[in-house]
């Protein structure tokens, strides 16, 4: 009964979408959606309204409230510029930055937004063509706009489209913004977009911002006598087929890198991303290609960057001479590492800096923070909580590093956003600093666990997609929040922080105590009394759900790593297997 109460109601949607309001070849799709015997996609289209939620949407292309189109992009637009005109009244003129990635529809999501912001008397500046996620950031704090958004669905399957809205600091919106955007995005009709702004109005960006841009990039340099040493370290980069294509390869030469090599397949900008599955540096099978050059040229360094360059991928060749993918955290950990060791060596640590690392990312972070006695914080998974933090601490103490696990690092705060670009740049500066000791950047990452201790960390995701899906989801999380394992890998559980109270309790003295955040989000973790954290998270963006595990180990050599590594993977795989993994 219930599944016919919710086909009704799909239906009913679906039939509003034949009005006249929606464009004809919108029509026809809806059409043949009601007219299929199997109501499978109909549902999935219908069967509820793609959010625009803190982060703006993300959702496979297509026709229906639960999809992206025009229409679920132009509600968002709308709905932003109606919020920027009462937040913003006082302006004369109100300025956005729009940009896209290589994603099919971007361009004319792109485009129709900036139509709709010019027809609300909003100025537009889009950009010609592609462009990177961080330059972006960069172009809305250097034309002073309020805002700006950009289309992308980062690192998502090739199905998936999405809009990411930013504020007058550069960062994606956080509170109060956030929720007062979503609240005008649901009022917003069809009829309500105005899709009619006059295209000459749009103001459109080129060269002249990525000469700026760059110019930027190359002053986060830390060591440019260690590059002009080795400016001729092989260096094999893709953009798997997104916007790094051109800005990746320029910002290597700006630090003077004269010996970059390409994967011409997979510079093909394309929307269909034909050489993979999945565009997601975090994933072996997406950097196959580029790992295969590196073994033809012997590179020192093999990077990656997603579709819209904001996440950047890194391999490097092990003690074995295999190329191995390293993972999100420890490329956090080599930048923080570097960062420090070179402030420390000239002096400049002036006892007011700090870097941010998110909730799920390695607690060695923050053992390095505190043994260089550098202030650190922990946030919410999401660059715009690392922003946030540079934003209330502006002119106050200096920023000069943050990352988090899922592969993305923002090296300095003229971008507020994971940049790729000034990541890949700086990496490849790392490995040329390796060589210049006498090390590979494999040993180098050894040298960081030796000195600060070792862990390992690992990823589960369980994808539950659809309606049904999202309700099991839940249901796991309710499982845990109401009955958190007591014991796991062998050692009793001793503290569970549940971020959607703020609330850390102590299962072994029953003390509670009050979490520092300022909003609440729905995360649970686990820790251990030896020290192994887990974490549990449903995505923001996809349709699964997260498991973050890390633990520790005992390591005393490099020639001990293999053995560490192993003996934490099969603690991992233990832990797993007690949840039901």
């Amino acid at each position: 009964m219930e599944n016919q109460e919710l086909l009704k109601e799909v239906r009913a949607k679906a039939q509003e979408w034949l009005s006249p309001v929606y464009d004809e070849k919108t029509r026809a799709e809806v059409q043949a959606l009601l007219d299929n015997e199997d109501t499978t996609e109909l549902i999935d289209s219908f069967y509820r309204s793609l959010e625009f939620g803190t982060g703006g949407l993300r959702g496979i292309m297509g026709v229906g409230t639960n999809r992206m189109n025009i229409y679920t992009a132009g509600a968002a637009t709308q709905g932003l510029s109606n919020y920027l005109k009462k937040n913003f009244a006082g302006l004369p003129l109100i300025k956005v930055a729009i940009g896209h990635d290589c994603r099919n529809n971007s361009r004319l999501f792109a485009e129709s937004s900036a139509r709709i912001f010019v027809a609300n008397g909003i100025k537009a500046y889009l950009f010609e063509d592609l462009r990177p996620t961080p330059e972006l950031s960069f172009a809305i704090r250097e034309l002073g706009c309020q805002s700006g958004i950009i289309l992308t669905a980062s690192h998502n399957p090739k199905e998936y489209n999405g809009y990411k809205a930013y504020w007058d600091d550069g960062s994606q919106i956080v509170a109060p913004h956030d929720e007062n955007i979503v609240d005008e995005v649901l009022k917003i009709k069809v009829e309500d977009i105005k899709f009619d702004g006059p295209a000459e109005l749009i103001e459109i960006m080129g060269e002249e911002m990525d000469r700026k841009f760059l110019k930027k990039v190359k002053s986060v340099s830390i060591s440019p006598d260690v590059v002009e040493r080795h400016k001729n370290i092989k260096i094999v980069f893709t953009p798997i087929h997104g916007t790094g294509v051109k800005l990746i390869p320029a910002a290597l030469r700006a630090f003077g890198f004269t010996n970059i090599f390409n994967v011409p397949e997979q510079d093909v900008v394309s929307g269909d991303f034909p050489t993979v599955i999945s565009p997601n540096p975090e994933e072996v099978a997406a950097m196959a290609m580029a790992i295969k050059k590196a073994e033809e040229v012997d590179a020192d360094i093999v990077m990656a960057s997603d579709p819209d360059a904001d996440r950047i991928g890194v391999a490097v060749k092990n003690d074995k001479g295999k190329y191995i993918i390293v993972n999100g955290n420890q490329t956090a950990l080599l930048f923080i590492y570097y960062i420090i060791t070179k402030m420390k060596e000239a002096g400049t640590l002036k006892g007011n800096e700090y870097i941010v690392k998110t909730i799920v990312s390695t607690e060695l972070i923050a053992e390095i923070a505190r043994k260089n006695n550098i202030e650190y914080f922990d946030v919410f998974t999401g660059f715009k909580f690392i922003a946030e933090i540079i934003r209330e601490l502006e002119g106050k103490k200096k920023y000069i590093g943050g990352g988090e696990e899922s592969f993305g690092f923002m090296p300095s705060d003229f971008v507020r956003d994971k940049d790729a670009v000034t990541s890949c740049a700086l990496m490849a500066e790392i490995a040329a600093w390796a060589i210049d000791q006498g090390k590979t950047l494999y040993e180098l990452l050894q040298d960081i666990y030796l000195e600060y201790g070792f862990s390992k960390e690992k990823l589960k995701s369980v994808v539950r997609k659809g309606k049904t899906g999202a309700e099991e989801i839940e249901q796991i999380m309710s499982r845990f929040r109401n009955n958190p394992p007591k014991e796991l890998g062998g050692s009793p559980m001793e503290w569970v922080k549940d971020y959607s109270s703020n609330i850390a309790k102590n299962l072994i003295t029953g003390e509670e105590k009050k979490i520092n955040q300022k909003i609440t989000s729905n995360v649970l973790q686990f820790f251990t009394l030896e020290g192994t954290k887990i974490s549990v998270r449903p995505s923001g963006t996809e349709p699964k759900i997260k498991f973050y595990f890390e633990v520790k180990g005992k390591l005393e050599s490099r020639s001990q790593f293999d053995e560490a590594e192993k003996k934490a993977e099969e603690k991992i795989d233990s832990i797993m297997e007690e949840l039901g993994l």
